[in-house]
């Protein structure tokens, strides 16, 4: 797949240079120094020669094999040239130039010309605006970096060529290798989708690690992406957490959803390591290419200062990681090999004058145990720590291990020597213990998703025909927002259950009714101007008689008068008043890329304060169903926290279900959401009591 990108039997090098500082020259140097065993061809008309080879003034000229070309040249000329590239068969191309895009409409314009070009030919573009592409196995640098990485498992994909130079002057420090680097620049073709399938597919590499700020393909990316985390880790860092296609949000589930929203979902659902800093991203590339993935979650920490100990179980406790619990077996060995004075409970403390030796004996020991499953190391400078000697034990170690050790080597100068060896051994080195566990950690859940059943959604069904003759109601009356009443009828008709209510025109139909339904009951302004009718005082609960009724309706006509005094009153809404559960609001946002996005999570007036919320993509599976439940920080309120009993949950998920599917049913709902969605005791079921729908306007 792309093999001519990653291995060409000739490259043209249009705009190469004589002159350092030029791209055209960093590129050349790059090729050749590479020792790139195709054809090259240097492209400009001012030099019969560059650097030894024959140098072209037209591509036409060109008589050799030509796969690969790499442009340098103003973005003016580009179409032109690709147009004579692609009669001789040429079929890929990396465009370096800026001035596309990036810069505006005329560049967007001459952006779009040149991939008009390209189609014609079938021709595939790499960037524009790119630092390039290596391929360290066919000795391939067709970038302006500053030089050639190791040769190594990890493919390297990024939007930003600034942190591609950064990423590969780190793998050059640290001797971590890679086997393709691709920089996207503009996307205008290739983009982070093809080269993710690419790079799953290239045998070369087992760990694919990217920097990527946004997708235009989102389902294709999951699909994508799913397939390969199956098979090896995806380690990807995102930046740019603004609302992609904004547009003013009606329901609360549109005000908490975006497009960080939406890719963090994504990222959960496809198995893919999410970094949150590029430090995150250097740790976890680090350990994933060159250690074992554990087999479970239990960690050891040998270290030689009680402190740093504590610091790494106590960075184990936000996490799923577990503080492996040593058996009699292991804690005998260690009191055989380790002074009195050592601690012999997980962390095990081989005390301030440990040498290298015990080091040794205690890291050995441990690896043998069943229940540990990886260790981390932590050594801290004392008089008599052999830094470097120790370095060397724990490459032995590993060598004989089939369980993953990282270092956490505390300090500067005094540690070097230790860290050198350890980079030279392929053992990752942190300068903390809780970046260690936080890589553990890392490595931990994704062999729980790789070893994860796969599996297919639930299926689960409505009254389609209902629903869908109120959506065109609603398209016919050309309506953008439902509410209130109306809305809870959809949210019936896909069979959860609603208070029951009514309307009346006056206070003393609002009594009749309350009389009817028997109090206590609830008072809403029935309006279509007015989408949040707590925020505006026009909800009033727990009215127990007529009198309170009386005072509830005049001060809800108002309070909507002075918050709202344009909007259409169509009088009082009384509802069975619902009590005993608790406020839930599950809700869908439908993210530009990624389609629908399900939210749940804490309900009522507290939702947009505390934002205790959780979100996926639908469609869903059950165990993403579940863990997005139990990723809220209240569940434990659902479950049945202090002596509480456990709510209905069973029938809060088929309310997400029914969502879910009405959601990739009716593509013109782009939000919705129930709040509060009352969740009763288990087996007593949940009740709609208020609902929000927003549809594409026509």
């Amino acid at each position: 797949m792309f093999e001519h990108l990653f291995n060409p039997r000739g490259v043209a090098v249009i705009g190469a240079s004589s002159t350092p500082g030029k791209v055209g020259f960093d590129v050349m140097r790059n090729l050749i120094n590479g020792k790139f065993a195709g054809r090259l061809y240097p492209v400009n008309k001012r030099y019969p020669e560059l650097f030894g080879y024959k140098c072209y003034s037209d591509v036409k000229d060109i008589d050799g094999p030509l796969d690969l070309a790499v442009f340098m040249i103003p973005p003016k000329f580009i179409p032109g040239v690709m147009e004579d590239l692609g009669a001789r068969g040429c079929d890929t191309a990396i465009v370096i130039s800026a001035g596309f895009k990036e810069v505006g409409p005329e560049g967007a314009a001459m952006e779009r010309g040149m991939l008009e070009v390209a189609a014609r030919h079938n021709m595939r573009i790499l960037g524009p605006n790119c630092l390039g592409a290596i391929n360290t196995a066919a000795r391939l640098n067709a970038s302006f970096s500053a030089g050639m990485p190791p040769e190594g498992n990890i493919g390297f994909i990024s939007q930003s060529g600034a942190l591609g130079t950064a990423i590969l002057d780190w793998s050059m420090a640290n001797n971590v290798g890679f086997s393709r680097f691709v920089s996207l620049g503009n996307k205008c073709d290739i983009d982070e989708v093809d080269m993710l399938e690419a790079m799953g597919k290239d045998k070369a590499t087992s760990v694919i690690v990217g920097y990527i700020e946004g997708t235009s393909r989102g389902r294709e990316f999951m699909e994508v992406v799913r397939k390969i985390t199956k098979k090896k880790p995806v380690i990807l860092i995102k930046s740019g957490t603004s609302e992609a296609g904004a547009r003013a949000a009606s329901s609360h589930t549109g005000s908490i959803a975006g497009s960080e929203a939406a890719f963090d979902a994504a990222f959960k659902q496809s198995g893919i390591i999410r970094a949150s800093s590029v430090q995150d991203l250097f740790d976890y590339a680090s350990a994933f290419s060159s250690q074992p993935l554990p087999m479970g979650n239990k960690i050891a920490i040998l270290t030689n200062a009680g402190g740093p100990g504590i610091m790494a179980a106590d960075a184990i406790g936000g996490s799923r990681v577990e503080i492996a619990r040593l058996s009699k077996e292991t804690m005998d060995r260690l009191k055989e090999k380790l002074p009195p004075a050592a601690g012999f409970n997980n962390p095990v403390d081989v005390i301030g004058d440990a040498d290298a030796q015990r080091y040794a004996d205690g890291l050995e020991i441990l690896l043998q145990d069943p229940g540990v499953h990886g260790v981390a190391v932590i050594l801290t400078p004392q008089g008599m720590t052999q830094v470097e000697e120790t370095a060397k034990a724990m490459a032995y170690a590993s060598l004989v291990s089939d369980k993953p050790i990282m270092g956490a080597f505390m300090g500067e100068d005094s540690v070097s020597s230790g860290v050198h060896q350890l980079q030279k051994s392929h053992i990752p080195v942190y300068g903390f213990p809780e970046r260690a566990v936080r890589v553990f950690a890392r490595m931990a859940e994704y062999t729980a998703w790789r070893d994860k059943p796969v599996e297919k959604p639930k299926s689960v069904s409505y009254n389609k025909k209902k629903v869908q003759e109120f959506v065109d109601g609603v398209t016919a009356r050309g309506q953008a927002e439902v509410g209130g009443e109306q809305a809870l009828q959809l949210i019936s008709r896909l069979g959860i259950r609603i208070p029951k209510y009514e309307t009346g025109e006056d206070v003393n139909q609002a009594k009749k009714l309350a009389k009817k339904f028997g109090y206590p009951v609830v008072l809403k302004v029935a309006s279509p101007d007015i989408s949040h009718k707590s925020d505006v005082g026009g909800v009033k609960v727990g009215i127990d008689s007529d009198e309170a009724l009386e005072r509830a309706y005049r001060e809800i006509m108002i309070n909507c008068q002075r918050a709202a005094p344009s909007a259409m009153i169509h009088g009082i809404e009384v509802h069975e008043m619902i009590s005993g559960g608790k406020e839930l609001i599950v809700g869908m946002n439908r993210d530009p890329q990624f389609g629908p996005l399900v939210m749940f999570g804490l309900g009522g007036i507290y939702v947009e304060i505390l934002k205790d919320v959780a979100m996926r993509i639908a469609p869903f599976t059950e165990s993403e169903l579940e863990d997005m439940i139990h990723e809220i920080r209240s569940v434990k309120l659902l479950t049945g926290a202090r002596g509480e009993k456990p709510k209905d949950l069973a029938a809060a998920k088929q309310v997400l279900r029914l969502i879910a599917k009405l959601s990739l049913d009716f593509e013109n709902i782009m939000e919705m959401d129930i709040n509060p969605l009352m969740v009763m005791d288990r087996g007593q079921g949940v009740v709609a009591v208020d609902a929000r729908f927003t549809f594409e306007r026509s």
